[in-house]
C-alpha cells in the first residue's frame, strides 16, 4: 500500500482548468497503490457524486472535496477590483455525512450569496459549517501561504490561529513543491509555524493534469478559459509544469525534510470516511393545514384534486371520473402522494408571484390529477 495520498486534485470539473478525467485518476491511483483519493475542484462539487461511484467500485477509498473561495472580509462585500484582493483558497474534505451536507450548503451559499467573479463563502460560513470538514490551507492563494508571501510571519500566524479555533485538530498546514520560487519561503514558514502552534503539515501536488507531457495541453485550455491567443505574451499562464500526478516516491523525495507531511495525508485519509446512501427518495415532510379535516397525505391529495377537477370541468362524465380515480389509486399505491402534494405547493407559489411554470414532463405531469391540481 503507497505511504502518500493526493488530497488536492482537479478534475475537468474544475471548468476550464482542470483537465483529469476522472475514471484516468483513479486508474493512476490504482497503480500506485493510493488506498484512497480526493476531489476538490474550484469551487464546486459537480463531479463528487461520478467520483464518489467509481472510486467506490474501483476499490478506492473516496475523499469528497472542494478547493473553496473564501472573500476576505464578507461574501456579500463585492467592491473589490477584479485581479485585487478578492478571494482566498481552502481546501475542505468531508469527515462524514455531516461534513457532506455542509459542504453542499457551503458551495450553494458560494453561488448564491457571496459570488463576485468566483463563488466565494467567507469565516462566518465556515463558523455555522464546519462540523465534519477537515481543512488545508491550499496553494500560494490561500490566505496563510499569500499572506506569509506578502506580509510576513505575524499576519499568517495570525490567520493560522483563526482557523484553527474553527477547524481545531482538523486544520492541516498545506505545503508543495512545483518549483515555484514563493513556495520555498511558505515551506519553511509553515514548517515554522507548525512547530510553533502544534498544528500539523501536508504535503499535496495541485494536481490539474494526469502526466508530466500534458502541460502544454494544459496551457492550451487556460487559453480557452480566458479567451486569450497561445502566443500572448501578457496571457494567464501557469509557471511551472508540475502540476500532475505525481508518484508517491516522487512525493517522499520532495518532502524528506518535513516530519509528518506525507504521513499525515493517510492520517487525513483515516478520519474522512463519508458513505452516502444511494437508490432512497430524498422527500420533504409535506404538513397538512390544520384547519384540514383529512388525516392522511392520500385523502388530502385526492381533496385538492377533486376541488380542481370540479373547477376545470364543467361536467364530470364517466370517463373523466373513472380515468381520476384510477390515477389517483396509482399514486396512493406508490406512496407518491407528498410527491404531487410539493410539486403543487411550489408551482402554486410560482404562479402567484409571477415565476413561469413550464409544462413540465412525463406521465406525472401529463396526468389528469396534475391538471386538476394546477
Amino acid at each position: 500500500m503507497s505511504s502518500f495520498i493526493h488530497l488536492h486534485n482537479h478534475t475537468h470539473y474544475s471548468l476550464l482548468d482542470g483537465a483529469c478525467r476522472i475514471e484516468d485518476m483513479i486508474e493512476l491511483a490504482l497503480q500506485f497503490k493510493m488506498p484512497a483519493l480526493a476531489i476538490t475542484d474550484h469551487g464546486n462539487m459537480f463531479g463528487a457524486i461520478e467520483f464518489f461511484k467509481k472510486a467506490k467500485s474501483a476499490g478506492i477509498k473516496p475523499i469528497i472535496g472542494v478547493e473553496a473561495y473564501i472573500a476576505p472580509e464578507s461574501r456579500f462585500d463585492k467592491s473589490t477590483q477584479k485581479g485585487r484582493e478578492n478571494a482566498y483558497h481552502i481546501v475542505l474534505l468531508a469527515k462524514n455525512q455531516e461534513g457532506y451536507r455542509n459542504l453542499l450548503k457551503l458551495v450553494s451559499a458560494g453561488y448564491l450569496e457571496g459570488f463576485y467573479y468566483k463563488p466565494r463563502i467567507d469565516k462566518d460560513l465556515l463558523r455555522k459549517h464546519h462540523e465534519g470538514l477537515i481543512a488545508l490551507t491550499a496553494c500560494l492563494h490561500g490566505e496563510v501561504p499569500h499572506r506569509m508571501v506578502k506580509r510576513g510571519m505575524e499576519a499568517a500566524r495570525q490567520s493560522a490561529l483563526e482557523y484553527k479555533e474553527i477547524f481545531g485538530e482538523d486544520f492541516y498546514l498545506e505545503i508543495q513543491d512545483h518549483g515555484i520560487p514563493e513556495e520555498a519561503i511558505v515551506r519553511e514558514g509553515m514548517k515554522e509555524l507548525s512547530q510553533e502552534l502544534d498544528i500539523p503539515l501536508v504535503a499535496t501536488n495541485d494536481i490539474h493534469y494526469l502526466r508530466k507531457e500534458h502541460a502544454d495541453a494544459h496551457d492550451i485550455l487556460l487559453c480557452l478559459q480566458t479567451g486569450k491567443d497561445y502566443d500572448d505574451p501578457n496571457r494567464m499562464r501557469y509557471s511551472t509544469k508540475e502540476l500532475y500526478f505525481k508518484s508517491p516516491q516522487e512525493m517522499e523525495e520532495l518532502f524528506k525534510d518535513y516530519p509528518g507531511a506525507i504521513e499525515n495525508t493517510l492520517e487525513i485519509a483515516e478520519k474522512c470516511n463519508l458513505e452516502i446512501p444511494f437508490g432512497k427518495l430524498h422527500l420533504p415532510v409535506y404538513q397538512i393545514p390544520p384547519e384540514e379535516k383529512v388525516d392522511t397525505l392520500d385523502d388530502y391529495l385526492e381533496k385538492l384534486a377533486w376541488e380542481g377537477l370540479q373547477k376545470r370541468y364543467p361536467e364530470i362524465t364517466p370517463e373523466i371520473k373513472q380515468r381520476f380515480d384510477h390515477e389517483i389509486s396509482v399514486i396512493r399505491q406508490m406512496g407518491f402522494s407528498g410527491y404531487f402534494l410539493i410539486v403543487r405547493d411550489f408551482t402554486s407559489y410560482a404562479r402567484q408571484n409571477g415565476i413561469p411554470v413550464g409544462p413540465g414532463r412525463g406521465s406525472a405531469a401529463g396526468s389528469l390529477v396534475s391538471y386538476a391540481l394546477g
